[in-house]
């Protein structure tokens, strides 16, 4: 199987791009998709996943990637009730299964999600960015998730890991987190992953962790997920073909000592899924999302085009966050995940794969 070009796409009604609209995207095969009304540890049931398989199937696009069934923070915690909601993911698995899924992505970072300071930062060209202002990420988490959590009420647009419900319980949150060390987070990881794993080999469903974002602590909660040593640890702490990556450039190269490169020739067995993101750093620590081109950040997007190359990748890779480009604003665009920044990036990376492959071709003539 060839690498597959991915499009994340939140559902009719949800997203304002249509499958249409991706329709006419060269190169894009599969549809990066999620049941995004679910909360954490509630079964996706067959009928809701069959409904929105057949609009994807529709258009002509496979289904094959899930991003996210995400996990329920008494996972994480490793509370007494993990048990019974492990057996819900479980089940999830096996519904999944039905309709082919392949990649499930999901991530383990206690209580936030992805974290950014300014939505639509402006970049300088007109365009806006998700931005991180170090300073701002301090000990008072609240001032962030009121902007985050107002934006989302402002324009009726949740996003997965901020969910109003649980957004609500901010403070039982970071009491509940209060016990769980670095260690102990890793510990619970690992219970989760051996639990799930017979149910991941048995319906042929590879899990694919995300990277943490950005890679390191905040608001004195532990990350997990944030070089190589930790992609490492967790690769070997439960060594199966089915417990996988999904390999996110942007959040490991928030920290610009991670090469991407180098982590994607070392471990790309194990990559099932690939975010590709620009990332522009500033001095002071503060980071931009950028244009997928290379010279527009400081990722080395080329570089980690050959290395997928290079050892010969078959899964899943998409444009992660792009900047929102000419009338895309708040209202009308998710944060990010806007049309035209993700099409062009589509086309930059599949422009370096096409050449890769020529120059390959050339060599074999020789």
């Amino acid at each position: 199987m060839p690498m597959q070009m991915g499009w994340r796409w939140y559902g009719e009604g949800n997203d304002p791009i249509t499958l249409g609209d991706i329709k006419q995207i060269p190169g894009v095969s599969t549809i990066v998709w999620a049941l995004h009304d679910k909360m954490p540890g509630e079964i996706w049931e067959v009928d809701e996943i069959k409904k929105v398989v057949d609009q994807i199937e529709s258009y002509g696009f496979n289904a094959d990637v899930v991003e996210s069934v995400n996990v329920h923070d008494d996972i994480k915690i490793g509370l007494p009730t993990r048990d019974a909601l492990i057996e819900n993911y479980k089940q999830c698995i096996r519904n999944l299964s039905k309709f082919g899924v392949k990649v499930i992505c999901y991530n383990f970072m206690p209580i936030f999600d992805w974290t950014r300071t300014d939505l639509f930062h402006p970049v300088g060209d007109g365009s806006t960015a998700l931005f991180y202002q170090k300073d701002m990420i301090q000990d008072d988490y609240k001032a962030m998730a009121e902007y985050i959590l107002n934006f989302t009420e402002k324009y009726n647009m949740t996003f997965p890991g901020w969910e109003p419900e649980r957004m609500a319980k901010l403070d039982e949150l970071f009491k509940a987190y209060a016990p769980v060390t670095k260690e102990k987070l890793w510990e619970n990881l690992k219970y989760f992953l051996e639990a799930i794993m017979p149910t991941c080999r048995e319906c042929d469903i590879k899990m694919a962790i995300h990277m943490d974002d950005p890679p390191w602590d905040i608001f004195g909660l532990p990350r997990l997920m944030v070089d190589e040593a930790s992609i490492e640890k967790f690769l070997t702490m439960v060594d199966d073909p089915y417990n996988c990556l999904t390999l996110c450039s942007g959040s490991l190269n928030a920290n610009p000592e991670n090469n991407v490169a180098e982590i994607v020739r070392k471990h790309c067995d194990r990559i099932a899924f690939a975010h590709i993101r620009n990332i522009h750093h500033f001095p002071n620590g503060d980071f931009s999302e950028a244009a997928h081109r290379d010279c527009c950040g400081e990722t080395g997007i080329i570089e980690i085009l050959r290395a997928y190359h290079d050892c010969g990748f078959e899964g899943y890779i998409r444009p992660d966050h792009g900047r929102q480009l000419w009338e895309e604003g708040p209202g009308n665009c998710r944060p990010g995940y806007g049309k035209y920044d993700r099409a062009l990036g589509i086309q930059y990376m599949l422009g370096v794969w096409d050449l890769l492959d020529r120059l390959d071709e050339e060599k074999k003539q020789k």
